[in-house]
């Protein structure tokens, strides 16, 4: 049986796309990234995807006057890669309700906080402005509400008393990097059920003292 296909939307230097990309060649996505799509063409991902063997494209949202054209020229592209799955792995453009709806239940997310907690831009400020004592990032299926869709899965991690926004992002890419390719290979394992605003993972081991305590109990 061929394994599920894998379309990836970037914006910027791909390193969520290397931890799929690096996942795929261990064998542990059950799922192959075959198309990478950047709207920006200086994507440092782009070069990640060539030297794994994925076709790439470049949709340029400035070549775009109105945000339907771009959702359009973009669908056209995904379209052309058949994808099973779409992954948006820092894909740094809002889309809109007719793309979103297009592939719908087959595009996940991945964000740089504990959603619901700081949706859109510039969470790990808000999060330490916040006196935050737990931060993370959250895989979600992607819906026309803004980064409100159903979770699939979250990653934690502490707030330290010297974070700054560099130490604190880089705390929770490393989560990322590890969420993500979970998140996507039980996608592929269709093993992933939405049922009303939440996520089922059939086969889910979660102990029952996996809290994280803050400082620690």
């Amino acid at each position: 049986m061929a394994l599920p296909r894998i379309t990836v939307l970037i914006s910027g230097r791909g390193s969520n796309l290397a931890s799929l990309l690096a996942a795929e060649t261990a064998g542990r996505l059950h799922g192959t990234v075959g198309t990478v799509i950047s709207n920006r063409a200086d994507a440092a991902g782009l070069a990640v995807a060539l030297a794994h063997g994925a076709r790439i494209n470049v949709v340029d949202h400035r070549a775009h006057a109105e945000r339907e054209r771009f959702d359009a020229a973009l669908a056209a592209a995904v379209d052309a890669s058949r994808p099973d799955l779409v992954v948006l792995a820092g894909f740094m453009r809002i889309l809109g309700p007719g793309f979103v709806g297009r592939y719908r239940d087959r595009m996940l997310n991945i964000h740089p906080s504990l959603l619901p907690c700081y949706p859109g831009l510039h969470t790990h400020r808000r999060a330490l402005e916040d006196g935050a004592r737990i931060h993370g990032c959250t895989v979600h299926f992607v819906t026309a509400d803004l980064d409100h869709g159903p979770i699939v899965g979250q990653a934690a991690v502490p707030v330290l008393p010297d974070d700054d926004e560099a130490t604190l992002a880089a705390r929770v890419l490393a989560a990322e990097h590890a969420l993500l390719p979970a998140a996507v290979r039980a996608f592929c394992e269709g093993r992933l059920a939405i049922v009303g605003r939440r996520v089922r993972v059939r086969g889910e081991r979660t102990p029952a003292t996996a809290a994280l305590f803050v400082p620690a109990a």
